[in-house]
């Protein structure tokens, strides 16, 4: 039942704040515009800011553990390839394709992932360890499969794709603070109180406001008519990957917050950055911000399921 509360302590408010967005929308407060510039500033500023703070706050020297960053990132890598060739096979829909990929292997590792580390083992080391292993991938990974199967020219060859994908890779705000960040905690540098706390403060924003222009920009009824791909991708996201990966880990010997660690890279709800990509590469955002809502609505169930199982099997 502690686990039950905690997870839906979690997840409800996050959904609340998106039905907030939705419902200043509907009001006229807010406009197509404003979700347009939130987007935009999302995914150049506040995104970045956020993964940038995570990752420089850490002593990644003292912590480091190559096997579970390794395995974290064949993990993230395994998931990404299989669904992409899966969805290839069974979605019709070209336009969907980047949109439901996406959304089906990229978690909310940094903003919902750190809160469920903390919570279960206070402070933890892991947390910025998984997301070194897993969070660039996403990021990469996301850009390729929106670069290949967005609104791009269908008449453009091969080649042209994959420059136009390392280009996107390169530009990249969110892959470039990731690095940065790692540059910063390698080379051990403490900031001045005053740039922490700017830092601090852009990155704060980061969350609400994703969940706000998620919300706005949510439309119900195109949504209700991609159901069957949002509860496929629900499916893959919460219950099927944690199913087949969750195993090896424990195979592998990892345990307690490296366990976590692993379980909310593989079953925490999509994250919003996964909408602001879409939009942002003219893809499904539509189908997107309904992946969104149902994994968030979801999780506080399956994941409770998921840490009574860990707990049950003396794993966590």
């Amino acid at each position: 039942m502690q686990n039950f509360i905690f997870s839906i302590n979690v997840t409800v408010p996050i959904f609340l704040v998106m039905v907030l967005g939705w419902g200043l929308k509907q009001s006229g407060m807010l406009n197509d515009n404003f979700v347009a510039v939130a987007n935009k500033f999302n995914f150049q500023v506040t995104l970045p800011f956020l993964l940038f703070r995570d990752i420089s706050s850490v002593d990644i020297r003292a912590v480091f553990d190559l096997n579970y960053v390794l395995f974290c990132a064949l993990a993230s890598s395994a998931c990404f390839w299989l669904i992409w060739g899966g969805t290839k096979l069974f979605l019709k829909d070209r336009y969907m394709t980047g949109a439901f990929v996406q959304a089906s292997f990229r978690s909310s590792a940094a903003v919902m992932g750190l809160a469920f580390i903390q919570n279960l083992y206070g402070q933890s080391a892991m947390g910025p360890l998984m997301i070194i292993g897993a969070v660039p991938l996403y990021n990469i990974y996301s850009v390729i499969v929106l670069t290949f199967e967005g609104g791009q020219d269908e008449h453009a060859n091969n080649t042209g794709k994959i420059r136009e994908a390392c280009i996107n890779i390169l530009k990249n705000p969110i892959i470039i603070s990731i690095f940065l960040g790692l540059i910063v905690s390698l080379c051990g540098v403490h900031f001045p109180p005053l740039v922490d706390k700017t830092v601090a403060n852009i990155a704060q924003m980061a969350t609400p406001l994703a969940l706000v222009s998620l919300g706005a920009g949510f439309e119900g009824r195109k949504a209700l008519t991609k159901i069957k791909p949002t509860l496929a991708a629900s499916f893959l996201k919460l219950l099927l990957q944690p199913a087949a990966i969750l195993p090896l880990a424990a195979a592998m010997g990892f345990t307690g917050e490296k366990m976590i660690g692993i379980l909310i890279m593989l079953a925490s709800p999509t994250t919003p950055s996964c909408y602001i990509m879409a939009k942002n590469m003219k893809n499904d955002g539509t189908l997107t911000a309904s992946i969104v809502v149902m994994t968030t609505i979801l999780a506080s169930f399956t994941l409770t399921g998921w840490i009574f199982l860990l707990r049950m099997l003396g794993l966590i």
